[in-house]
């Protein structure tokens, strides 16, 4: 099973990630987009979307260092188990209560707003349940395992992060993912599921940068007072006709 679950559907999952994302380009290159619903409700969004993306970027940030950099070489720097501890608590839950608040403020739009409703998908509703869970799960292992010590203390840098970093070496040891508490394991596996979704989603917008307005040629604008159609000059304000 610890080889099922730790091996075989991480890799399925990421597979899924890529594969997924070069058929979205290759054959749905028009429907790589946000599909945004600013024009229908921005009093929301405003506050929202802000919350939640910066939030996303904390979360993000959080995971990359504290799964892919060792703990020896933070020791290396100087950088000792209780800074480290402490930074990545109070962080991980400034930036983990920011998206959650965002992607609340962002659902209630979606739900509330008629326009914006109608344009949710089926696949928006898939997303946002397992990006919820995700972001929940994530937090309550940092509360419960971190701060409350629910079940005991357990390092996730001597566990999760070791297997992560050996998963994507393609030397995986699924044991290490087994022994993890339940809610580390359920935050995983809910996860990669994620990814597996993300190339069928709107969050493909993630890999997409206005690169091509640096070198677009400029929009040129002309008042109509410049501009004489035909014989006839402009004026402003109403004409009166005659009948």
């Amino acid at each position: 099973m610890d080889v099922f679950l730790w091996v075989i559907v991480p890799y399925l999952c990421l597979t899924t990630f890529v594969v997924g994302h070069f058929w979205r380009y290759r054959y749905d290159k028009f429907g790589w987009t946000t599909r945004s619903s600013q024009l229908y409700e921005d009093r929301l969004l405003r506050i929202g979307s802000p919350l939640f993306h910066f939030g996303m970027l904390g979360v993000v940030g959080g995971h990359v260092i504290g799964l892919l950099i060792p703990e020896s070489w933070t020791d290396a720097v100087g950088i000792s188990t209780e800074m480290y501890h402490v930074a990545a608590v109070g962080g991980g839950l400034v930036a983990g209560v920011m998206a959650l608040v965002g992607m609340v403020i962002l659902i209630y739009r979606r739900r509330t707003v008629g326009p914006v409703f109608s344009a949710t998908t089926n696949m928006d509703k898939v997303m946002y349940a397992f990006l919820g869970a995700a972001i929940a799960l994530g937090m309550w292992n940092t509360i419960a395992g971190s701060i409350l010590s629910v079940g005991g203390h357990y390092d996730y840098r001597e566990g999760v992060s070791v297997w992560y970093r050996s998963f994507l070496a393609f030397q995986p040891q699924p044991e290490l993912m087994g022994e993890a508490p339940i809610g580390f394991q359920l935050h995983a596996l809910v996860a990669f599921a994620l990814f597996a979704l993300w190339p069928f989603t709107r969050l493909v917008h993630v890999f997409s940068a206005p690169v091509g307005y640096l070198t677009r040629p400029y929009i040129v604008y002309r008042s109509r007072d410049d501009v004489q159609l035909g014989s006839h000059s402009s004026r402003r304000g109403w004409e009166r006709i005659d009948k």
